[in-house]
């Protein structure tokens, strides 16, 4: 399988963080691309550099985001509180978002992490409004400085 380079917009802002957490990040990233390889990557560097992923080039069409901080990464579902979660490994109290701390890999590594995506994913192909004609898309929302 041929992976998705990271765009330079954000390799640029991610080298900045310690290798960890970078090493976290593309590992993760490459966990969810593999899980749906037509997911569109929306790039984002606001309160922290985070990569969306969605079914559509829609940020409403997100099915899971990867906040980046300073020591660790979220595994973040935009509509979380409308998933079905059985592990309960959702937190937060956000009226709709939830997430998973992560700070090594065997925390996303799993069956049940797996099983998580998998729901985000379906719940957001019954849930978006209208067929999309972009796929497997990476698409940066970074101003340049």
């Amino acid at each position: 399988m041929t992976t998705r380079p990271i765009h330079p917009d954000f390799q640029g802002l991610l080298d900045f963080k310690s290798k960890e957490v970078i090493d976290l990040f593309s590992d993760l990233r490459l966990f969810i691309l593999e899980l749906y390889p037509d997911s569109n990557e929306l790039l984002y560097h606001t309160h922290a550099l985070t990569a969306v992923f969605c079914i559509s080039d829609k940020l409403s069409d997100a099915f899971c985001m990867l906040p980046i901080y300073t020591n660790h990464v979220n595994l973040g579902f935009n509509k979380g509180t409308l998933l079905d979660d059985p592990y309960h490994l959702l937190t937060g109290s956000g009226k709709l978002i939830r997430h998973i701390d992560i700070k090594k890999t065997s925390d996303f590594r799993n069956p049940k992490v797996k099983a998580l995506i998998q729901e985000a994913i379906h719940f957001a192909l019954k849930d978006m409004s209208k067929p999309t004609k972009i796929f497997a898309e990476t698409i940066s929302k970074i101003k340049s400085r």
